[in-house]
Formats: structure tokens, sequence, C-alpha cells
């Protein structure tokens, strides 16, 4: 990620309050949530900005920092209403050196699952604005999501519901992951979004992987498939807004699914070009 593409006019150091592992102690993926505090002053962001996290170096190149950009997981007025917080989801990662065939831990990654409350880190942004809420409460919301990808839909069920309340729109979450206790912030470890499940506007649809141990991905295409003509129905409404977010097979899936449903690639492709011009698409995907 290039340094220079981003605005640091505005670095703070922010104090970690809590990290706290949201994934089985005894599952080999570590994902964890950190509730971050900047001190006497209120963060000023919005559902699905991203923050920017400097790790101090020397790294490659000589570079004195390597950043890192990470959804905000929080709603604009704060991790539980605290204004001067907010959290993000971070993935434990490694990578493979391709020469070497070496396995290496990701910087940031490393970085952030290695800290502990009390230790300060130096952030940038927040940047970015691919994903708004709508200010009409009647607009319905369709929300598709991979792993840590469901960071920013947590900040937006926790606007719409909490901040703003009488969401009269319809709300709809499909979300894979390889395992059922993988499936964030909706497993036994952390359960915000199933606070939700009692809204009459809200739905959430998970996906598992059906050969976790093969590694597998989650039948996300499947669940939306399950689901298509409601979605598709609701994709025809002028007021439907769909996001998307997390690995970039989240997208290819959705679009396969819709693509079936209109009976045409030319049919899904005016469909989805339409929802790109007048703002009711966006994503937010990585590889």
């Amino acid at each position: 990620m290039n340094l220079y593409e981003y605005d640091f006019s505005n670095l703070r150091l922010a104090t970690i309050l809590s990290s706290e592992r949201i994934t089985p102690a005894d599952d080999p993926v570590e994902v964890r949530h950190l509730v971050l505090e900047v001190p006497g002053e209120q963060m000023d962001y919005m559902e699905g900005q991203s923050i920017g996290v400097l790790v101090p170096g020397p790294h490659d190149f000589g570079d004195a920092y390597h950043f890192r950009l990470y959804s905000i997981a929080s709603p604009r007025h704060g991790e539980n209403g605290q204004s001067d917080t907010f959290s993000i989801c971070v993935r434990r990662c490694f990578y493979i050196d391709d020469v070497s065939g070496e396995r290496y831990p990701g910087l940031a990654s490393n970085y952030l699952c290695n800290a502990v409350a009390g230790d300060a880190i130096q952030i940038a942004g927040p940047y970015g604005s691919r994903f708004s809420v709508p200010d009409d409460s009647t607009a319905n919301l369709v929300m598709v999501g991979v792993g840590t990808g469901i960071a920013p839909f947590r900040a937006f069920v926790k606007h719409i519901y909490e901040e703003r309340g009488g969401w009269k729109g319809q709300v709809r979450l499909f979300y894979g992951a390889k395992t059922g206790m993988e499936l964030l912030y909706m497993n036994d470890v952390r359960h915000d979004l199933s606070l939700y499940y009692d809204e009459k506007s809200f739905k959430a649809f998970e996906a598992v992987s059906p050969r976790p141990h093969f590694d597998a991905p989650p039948d996300l295409e499947g669940i939306i498939a399950q689901n298509a003509k409601e979605i598709y129905e609701m994709v025809k409404k002028p007021n439907t807004y769909v996001y998307v977010a997390g690995l970039s097979d989240a997208a290819r899936n959705f679009a396969k699914v819709m693509t079936s449903e209109a009976g045409s690639k030319d049919v899904w492709k005016a469909d989805y070009e339409r929802l790109v011009q007048e703002g009711r698409y966006a994503e937010l995907l990585y590889e």
C-alpha cells in the first residue's frame, strides 16, 4: 500500500482499551475485536469508513512505517456510545514467500493481534466513504460479506437500530465463513448481530463451508441463491441499496446469482449499472 496516496496531516495516538478474541481458542483462525480510544477527542467518522494503522519500523526498503487500512466496526457515535472510541476487526494473517516458500507473519495484523490493553497505536484517517447509510429510514439494505468484511455491517446494523431506531426498510445480511464459529459477531464467543434478530425488518442468513477441513469456501452463493427471488425483487425497487464487503468472491457470488435470477447477463448488467449510477451499489473488497 502506497503511503503517499493518503493524507497523514491528522496523525493521532490511540490507546487500546480491549482486545478480545472472537473466534474460539482452539480454532486455527484467530480474529480479534479491538476497541481503541483517542482520549479527549471526539472521533469523527461514519459507518463504512476505514482507519489507517501505522506499524513502526524500520521495514523493508527503509520505510519507517507499514500502513494498513481496517474497516471501522463501530457506528458513528462510538463503541458503546463513547464518542472518543472506535473498534476494528483484525484477523491474524500469514503469507508464503513466492521464492523461498517460507511462511511469514503479516506485519499489521500480527502487530495488532499481539497488542494488549494500554498499548498506544498510531492511527490516521478516517478514510473513504464507499458505504453510506441512506437518510431515508424506509430504504431497503442488502448486505453481502465474507470474513472480516462483516465489520462495516456491524457498524451499519448498530447505527440503524440503536442510534437511529425505528428502521422501516427491509434489511438482509448474507454472511459467509468457513465454520459456524468463524461467523464473526454471530457465534457463541461474540454474538452482537443476534441482538437484532427480533427486529421485524432484519434477517441474517449464514453460509458456512460444506467441507471446512479441505479449506472449501463458504457456500455464500448457495445461501444467496436460496433467497434470490426476494433479493432481486428488492433490487428492482428504487429505494434498495446493495453493499458487498470482504473477499472479492463475495461480489462474484452475488453477481452470478443475480444474473441467473434476472434471466440473462444483459438484464443484470443493466440492473447493476442503474444501481451504480444511482449510488445504490458499493463494494469494499480485497483478494
